[in-house]
């Protein structure tokens, strides 16, 4: 989620400062990429992973929020993680009892949730700073930004990669076989995670780097800087 915020600058002309928009990926790199090498290969289990990291963040980030003042500060990382550990052990259970299948899938993925940098970094940097009702809303954002783009590269890896859908044989049902057309074995492989993330980060910088070049001229005829700030 993005906005514009138009910041006034007296006596500076140079150009504005940058906050990319895909930074959280760079941070949380590995931690994403854990999960999209390992539950991206089928549409099913990036949707229950991403689904579990949203609803693990947004309730970790209310109830750090709603006990903020009572956490000692030297303790306060231990305290985090005891509350995710829960959160996840809860939603792992939840799993097995509901969905056996996709947590085999899953397999150790959903405990190593607790590990995610972008979950405890929303603990450290905004629960335990705001009220509970605004640590929510940022834990669903950040749990569905990243459950999209788990989906994202999981759609096009199942859809090229097995030809199909939510295990359903989209391909063959079209008729593409009888045409010649092969699966895409690349796309069941590692390297294809990376390859689509790469496209969606270079996605997301193509208009960045317009926007930008626009407040650079913007910044130089008003003396203003348009910085673009997301919510990550």
């Amino acid at each position: 989620l993005g906005g514009q915020i138009i910041i006034p600058r007296s006596g500076s002309r140079g150009p504005p400062q940058e906050i990319p928009a895909f930074l959280t990926l760079y941070f949380a790199f590995h931690s994403f990429t854990n999960g999209a090498l390992a539950v991206t290969s089928k549409l099913e289990p990036a949707v229950v992973m991403g689904l579990s990291v949203t609803i693990i963040i947004a309730m970790a980030n209310v109830i750090i929020s709603l006990i903020r003042n009572t956490i000692p500060m030297r303790i306060r990382i231990i305290v985090q993680l005891v509350v995710v550990a829960a959160l996840v052990t809860l939603v792992s259970e939840v799993l097995k009892a509901f969905a056996y299948d996709v947590s085999v899938q899953l397999s150790v993925y959903i405990g190593l949730i607790i590990t995610n940098c972008i979950l405890m970094g929303r603990l450290e940097a905004f629960a335990m700073q705001n009220k509970p009702w605004p640590s929510f809303l940022d834990g669903i954002g950040n749990g569905v930004g990243y459950a999209m783009i788990l989906v994202i590269v999981a759609f096009f890896r199942e859809l090229f990669g097995s030809g199909s859908l939510l295990n359903y044989p989209i391909v063959e049902k079209l008729g593409l076989y009888d045409y010649g057309y092969l699966n895409n074995g690349l796309m069941l492989m590692t390297p294809a995670a990376f390859i689509l993330i790469a496209c969606i980060v270079w996605y997301q910088r193509v208009p960045e780097n317009r926007c930008n070049s626009y407040a650079g001229k913007y910044h130089n005829e008003c003396g203003f800087a348009v910085e673009f700030a997301y919510l990550h």
